[in-house]
């Protein structure tokens, strides 16, 4: 069963408090006074808050299982399908919210062979219950849909479905969804707080091609109009946009990975023509599988294997069916985002996408105001996939160079309620946070246990920004909300100032928040001294006269050393005179 958070808990009593139009009211000014705080002049409409808050009609029943059935049609690129709905009620209400989007309609629902009436409201559609049901009991609801599937402009980016022709004049089809919603092309609760905890997914394609999706395949059914089912199923819990669908001439291949809890079984589908350059590029995956169960401990989905599948577009995390369009080169299509080389030494979908299992397939963010769970640790995987290979110095050189990338435009965390994202930042500027915490901490053994400790503690969870920066400060015994709200929700980068005094040292931080206060390793004069700055100027005193101190570049902030030359300058105190 999947766990209820705190904040579902709270949404279930909110909804029994309050009519709908108090609460309407009561997410507008959440939404306002959090856009004030973040410095945002986001503007959000009532669409918005249907799509990323915990409504009323969304709070009261928890989903169990999903059983969706699409036939996709090629000839006029259209899906037409059901979704059975296994829901657990957890409070009264008649009214249940689904989401579909534009063009996509929803033509039948119905319950114990009852049809159910309905109605639309932009994306979002509002199912009538006839009498409120048990708090307790499990219900199905079928749900008929189909139309012209919106075209991905730009996947995984600005996604949709992406509908394309393979090099030898066939069909080659894959979604690709995940910030523009699941709901684009079958209907769900699209909103991550809630997970089914299971899944069925059944593809009806042209026969002369074959259908992939999450799991396991468990049949194939050929049909009598020239068609094939495939069904596939998964056995642990899953988020909305990591469900896909891929269609394409494909041929496949397998092998078993000795992982931490055994045999762990690898499949990879790949267009015909590619299998012989893919059975030599995609050794890849044993490489990452060794690194990070290394670092983040087991594969979090045994039971439904690992997949890489081949795409038209570049590539997306895909639960247990990561997909996969790097062009069979290493790099990011064959550049380095970092400037440093050492991006050319791995394949940044497989190693990136693929990092994802853990940070945003078994670990999800509650909002998507949240994403930089997913980008940031994810975006970090890739130094530790360096860090396991080729060493720690290289994997440094890597994520100091992302940096380039970073603009600090608006905070990494977003507007909560609104579906709302932060800055992309989330991606560079979140691994480097990373970094920075590691060098804080001082230790791997003990960071690599944080590491797996998360893994551990938020296995197959959906979780907050806060619970993340809690279980870390608590493992470090260091109060990091200071660091936190520096690196997360502003946009300033934190300054160390040092002055040479006349027998030692003075020290702050500049550019931050008031509760800033880290500790960092400098070097003076040769030999490394523990300071924890915060922004009170603070002293350390030496025998002799110190001559140079230096900051490692492993510290995400800006270092500043000054040389005091006379008792005039402000900084120096009357004990500095002696």
């Amino acid at each position: 069963m999947h766990v209820i958070s705190i904040r579902h808990a709270f949404f279930i009593g909110l909804y029994n408090d309050f009519n709908m139009k108090i609460r309407l009211f009561c997410w507008i000014l959440l939404v306002a006074f959090s856009s004030m705080a973040q410095g945002q002049t986001e503007t959000f409409t009532k669409a918005d808050t249907l799509r990323g808050s915990i409504t009323p009609e969304r709070a009261w029943w928890d989903i169990l299982h999903y059983d969706l059935k699409v036939k996709v049609n090629p000839g006029d690129k259209t899906f037409i399908g059901s979704n059975t709905i296994t829901y657990q009620v957890l409070g009264s209400h008649t009214k249940m919210q689904i989401d579909l989007q534009n063009p996509m309609l929803i033509t039948k629902v119905t319950q114990d062979n009852q049809a159910l009436s309905f109605n639309k409201e932009g994306s979002v559609w509002y199912i009538d219950f006839p009498e409120t049901q048990p708090s307790g009991t499990i219900h199905q609801l079928n749900i008929e849909f189909g139309g012209k599937v919106q075209q991905a402009k730009n996947a995984p980016w600005d996604g949709g479905v992406v509908w394309s022709k393979d090099k030898n004049g066939k069909d080659f089809i894959a979604t690709a969804c995940q910030g523009i919603g699941a709901s684009i092309w079958w209907p769900c609760k699209d909103h991550t707080y809630d997970e089914p905890d299971s899944m069925k997914i059944t593809i009806t394609a042209p026969d002369h091609l074959v259908g992939v999706s999450n799991g396991r395949l468990r049949n194939i059914i050929q049909n009598s109009d020239k068609t094939k089912s495939f069904v596939w199923a998964v056995v642990n819990p899953i988020n909305n946009y990591g469900v896909n669908i891929n269609v394409g001439d494909y041929v496949s291949f397998k092998e078993s990975y000795p992982g931490e809890k055994g045999p762990l079984d690898c499949e990879y589908y790949v267009l015909n023509y590619n299998l012989d350059k893919a059975k030599v590029h995609f050794k890849e995956v044993s490489r990452m599988l060794e690194a990070f169960e290394y670092w983040f401990g087991a594969y979090p989905f045994y039971e439904d294997g690992y997949k890489l599948v081949e795409v038209p577009y570049l590539g997306m995390e895909h639960q247990s069916c990561v997909t996969y369009g790097n062009r069979y080169g290493n790099g990011y299509l064959g550049g380095d985002l970092s400037g440093s080389g050492w991006g050319m030494k791995f394949d940044f979908i497989i190693i990136h996408e693929s990092g994802h299992e853990w940070f945003g397939n078994s670990i999800t963010h509650e909002d998507i105001a949240d994403m930089w769970i997913h980008e940031g640790f994810t975006s970090y995987s890739e130094h530790l996939f360096l860090d396991y290979h080729f060493g720690t110095e290289a994997a440094t050189t890597y994520t100091i160079g992302t940096r380039a990338n970073i603009r600090n435009d608006i905070p990494i965390i977003g507007i909560y309620g609104v579906n709302h994202t932060g800055s992309t930042d989330m991606y560079y500027k979140g691994a480097n946070i990373l970094l920075m915490l590691r060098t804080i901490l001082n230790d791997d053994e003990k960071w690599r246990a944080v590491l797996r400790g998360l893994n551990q503690q938020f296995y197959h969870k959906i979780v907050t920004t806060e619970e993340i920066e809690n279980y870390i400060s608590d493992a470090f015994q260091l109060d990091l909300s200071g660091f936190f709200d520096q690196y997360l929700r502003t946009t300033q980068i934190p300054k160390l100032h040092i002055m040479i005094s006349l027998n030692g040292i003075r020290y702050r931080w500049e550019n931050c928040v008031d509760h800033f206060s880290v500790p960092v390793i400098v070097e003076i004069d040769g030999e490394k001294h523990s300071i924890t700055p915060s922004t009170n100027w603070q002293k350390k005193t030496f025998r002799n006269p110190v001559k140079e101190v230096s900051l490692s570049k492993k510290y995400y902030c800006e270092f500043t050393v000054n040389n005091i030359i006379d008792n005039r300058t402000p900084y120096i105190l009357e004990e500095d005179k002696e």
